[in-house]
């Protein structure tokens, strides 16, 4: 075994907690959390934690959203089983939201299955990342700045419920950012900055929780795979983090554009282009899992 495979399969203590803030600073800001646990990982000469490590990571992030939007997710879960019990009544907008937020994971799911080889590999090349990060970057910028940005919650259509799930699905990109995704894509259908991150936060929650769990298989099956105690405590790391975050995130975009993050992104995406070019960063650095 050499030096380096042995970092990968022991995945000491310490990058368990690194990474496991990491997800919980970046899970909710729109700019990556998958691409920056691979960049982290990449820049302090660690293996590359892998997609299974990555999955089960954000269920912790995600107990942070089922935390924090605990009254509404409550209320939308109630509206729906009232719903079913009683289906020929017509669906009021929270059990309407519910069923939208079900169909609106079938894109991620599906081609996530479809595509889980390339996940595992071809996505995470750091040339790959940092063009996403770059692209969906800018693509946010004009979205934040031009779009009107009038719609409520209560105006989610079905058509746009079913195009804000095709905007989920295109975080299998590393680098392009679940929530920066679908809230890109918010703004470009008119939804207000607050609503749109709001709902992908909510629209997350399945998705999310559904991958991490079937990635659970995958910790500690073999020898090479991240071990259980470690990737539960970078899972705790990343709840407490992220809860920390998502609270700070909704009291900031109620008053502040998304710029910040926008300039975050696409001078990221130049340094890791920067160090891949000049030699000092191996784009496959460590091998996954």
């Amino acid at each position: 075994m050499t030096p380096d495979l042995a970092v990968a399969t022991d995945l000491p203590w310490l990058h368990a907690v690194v990474l496991g803030v990491v997800q919980g600073l970046t899970e909710f800001l729109p700019i990556s959390s998958s691409a920056h646990l691979r960049i982290v990982a990449a820049l302090a000469g660690w293996d590359d934690p892998g997609a299974a490590f990555t999955a089960v990571v954000q269920i912790g992030t995600e107990l942070a959203v089922l935390v924090y939007f605990r009254h509404d997710i409550l209320r939308i879960v109630g509206a729906v089983l009232r719903w079913i019990r009683h289906p020929r009544s017509h669906p009021d907008a929270d059990a309407r939201i519910g069923w939208l937020v079900i169909i609106g994971t079938l894109p991620i799911a599906i081609l996530g299955l479809l595509l889980q080889h390339q996940i595992e590999s071809t996505f995470r090349d750091l040339r790959l990342v940092a063009a996403n990060l770059i692209l969906f970057g800018l693509l946010l910028g004009l979205a934040d700045r031009f779009a009107a940005q009038t719609k409520n919650l209560d105006e989610l259509t079905t058509r746009r419920g079913i195009t804000l799930g095709f905007a989920q699905a295109l975080a299998l990109l590393p680098g392009v950012s679940r929530s920066g995704g679908t809230i890109t894509v918010g703004l470009l259908i008119g939804f207000r900055r607050d609503v749109a991150a709001r709902y992908a936060f909510l629209l997350a929650v399945p998705a999310v929780l559904a991958s991490g769990l079937f990635e659970l298989k995958d910790i500690g099956s073999t020898s090479a795979a991240p071990p259980i105690a470690a990737t539960a405590l970078a899972t705790l790391v990343s709840f407490v983090v992220g809860l920390a975050v998502i609270t700070w995130l909704m009291r900031y975009i109620a008053t502040k554009t998304f710029g910040a993050f926008v300039v975050y992104r696409v001078t990221l995406g130049i340094v890791v282009i920067a160090l891949v070019a000049t030699g000092a960063l191996n784009p496959h650095a460590g091998p996954t899992f």
